[in-house]
Parts: C-alpha cells; structure tokens; sequence
C-alpha cells in the first residue's frame, strides 16, 4: 500500500483541497500554485504505473485507486474554472466540460457494472491519447493570464471533449455488446430447456401402458 507508485497516486488527492483554494484565495501567485500542483499531479499519472510495472509493485489497491485519484482531480480541476471568479473559459467551452463530466460519470457506473459479472473494461489507446489532450488542456488554462499561449488550453479542451464522447461511446456500446450477449445466451438455454421437456413428455407417451396383474383365486379345501 506504502509503495512508491501507490504514494504517487496518493499525492493526486491530496493536492485537490489545495488546487480549489484557489476558487477562495483570490491572489495570482496562489492561482500559479494551484497551476503547478495540477501540472504535477498530472505528470505522476504516467509515472506511477510505469514505476508499479517496472519495479514488480504492481498491486489491487493501485488499479482501485489509480483511476478514482484520476478522475477527482480532472472533476475538481473542471469545477475551478468553472468557480473562479474571471471564470477561465468562455460560455461555449462549457459544452466539452459536460461531455468530460457526463461520461466520467457513465463510465464510472458501467465499470461498477461490469466488474459485478466479472468483465473487464481495458483502457483503449484512443482513451489515453484523450486523457492526454485533457490534462495538457486543463493545465493550459489554469496558466491562462501567466503564459502568452494559455489560451490554447481552451482548444485543446474541444478536441479531449470530442475524444471523451468517442471514448465514452465505445464503452457503453461495449456494455451493451454484453447484455445482448447474455440475453441471446438466456434465450437460447430457455429454448434447450423446452426441447427438453418437450422430449420427455413425447417419451412418457409413446411408453405402452403396463398388464394388469391377474389376481389368482385362492381354493379353500373342505374339512
């Protein structure tokens, strides 16, 4: 639990009180913390599971809590731009901000499902080149106003809103391949179960009813 990978994932959660100060402490140098603190908590996001894999310290609670610490950081660095006074995107950005949260939210839920009847649900390369462009995005405009170029975050954040849906839809398109999957499985053994009590019923019929037994007469002999 106290490994080096493990304490890396940690770290994510334990600068998320710290990153959404920055929504009350309205002073710019706090704001650039907030910034940097996000930048490396991002940057631990590779490290931990290169360094869970390379040093054999790979473990059940690191694959629980990897993508928890993930998403509460992604969730929280949203709502700051959301909260913060000179609010850091424009009325139109919000629409990829909902993308990303709507489909955090329903790949947490069909994760939950699938993990109850045992399905895994890998992360695809298409997902990590999205929580690429999510971060270096949410990282981009949280320097807005200290980087000549952190306006680009705002791109950016179009393009992981548009990957987060694609994503987002291979997951639940991958649920649904699995729930007709097993209707078709169910159908199927109810139609083989019918047979079957169709033959043994077609059986008990064509059997030939059994002789009566004859009763034989006991003779009595007189005295």
């Amino acid at each position: 639990m106290y490994s080096l990978p493990n304490l890396l994932t940690i770290s994510r959660i334990v600068v998320i009180p710290v990153i959404f100060l920055s929504v009350y402490i309205v002073a710019k140098w706090w704001a650039l913390l907030a910034a940097v603190l996000f930048i490396i908590a991002s940057i631990t996001d590779y490290f931990d599971g290169y360094l869970a894999r390379a040093r054999g310290e790979v473990s059940a609670f690191g694959r629980l809590l990897d993508p928890i610490a993930d998403k509460l950081l992604v969730t929280s660095a949203l709502v700051v731009l959301l909260a913060k006074p000179d609010m850091l995107v424009t009325r139109l950005s919000l629409v990829p901000i909902i993308v990303i949260l709507c489909r955090e939210i329903l790949v947490s839920g069909l994760r939950e499902f699938l993990m109850e009847v045992h399905v895994g649900m890998p992360v695809t390369r298409l997902a990590k080149w999205k929580t690429g462009f999510q971060m270096t995005a949410l990282s981009m405009m949280l320097l807005k106003g200290f980087w000549y170029w952190g306006g680009i975050g705002e791109l950016l954040l179009w393009v992981a809103g548009v990957l987060t849906f694609i994503t987002g839809y291979q997951y639940f398109q991958k649920s649904l391949d699995y729930i007709r999957k097993e209707d078709k499985a169910k159908k199927l053994a109810a139609k083989k179960e019918v047979k079957a009590v169709v033959k043994q019923t077609g059986k008990a019929l064509k059997r030939k009813p059994a002789k009566p037994v004859k009763k034989v007469a006991s003779k009595t002999k007189k005295a």
